[in-house]
This record gives structure tokens, sequence and C-alpha cells, in this order.
């Protein structure tokens, strides 16, 4: 099971599109997230950018717990695709990303 909602993966997408001009938003909302949060962020990242196949997530979450050695924003950030990678990585696990942004952007 995903440690992380969906909404917070699409929340971490649109800032990531932004990232000239929302920087440390993109820190800050990161930074916040519980280290479980995180490591479901990096393995979605890694199932979209094809670095684990969808059925192999328990093994992208360990791997990404084993291997958390600078701060998941920083880590993150220095990916050029970041946010095409998490979409895939989002629907590749069945998720619905752009559902998710467009919730995000519709008012309340």
């Amino acid at each position: 099971m995903l440690p992380i909602s969906a909404d917070k993966v699409a929340e971490v997408i649109i800032l990531a599109r932004e990232l000239d001009r929302a920087e440390n938003e993109f820190y800050g909302f990161v930074d916040q997230l519980t280290d479980d949060e995180k490591v479901g962020l990096v393995a979605v990242f890694w199932v979209g950018r094809g670095s684990f196949e969808p059925e192999d997530l328990s093994e992208a979450l360990a791997t990404a717990t084993r291997e958390a050695t600078i701060p998941t924003a920083e880590y993150l950030k220095g990916s050029p695709h970041l946010s095409d990678h998490l979409e895939a990585g989002m629907e590749a696990l069945g998720m619905d990303p752009s559902g998710e942004e467009d919730d995000l952007y519709r008012p309340a």
C-alpha cells in the first residue's frame, strides 16, 4: 500500500512544474511530509522513471527507505523530468494524476 495520498503527489507535481518560481513552496511542502510519505513519493517517482515496475512497489518502498541519505526535496529536485515521472508513476499505480491536479485547482 502506498503511504502517500494521490492528492499530495499531485501537489508535488504542480509545484515541480513551477520550480523556477515556487522552489520555496516545493521545499516547504515536501519537507513537511512524514518520512513514510517521502518514501512513498520517491517510490512513485521511481516507478514512473521505470526503475521499478508497479508490481514491485513494496521493493521500491523498501529501497527508498534504505537509500534515503539526502533530503527528499533535494533528491527529487535533481530530476529534470520530475513532474513527468511522478505523473507516469501515478498512472502506472492506478491513480489519475490529472483528476487529482484538477481537484487541487478547483475551489472548494
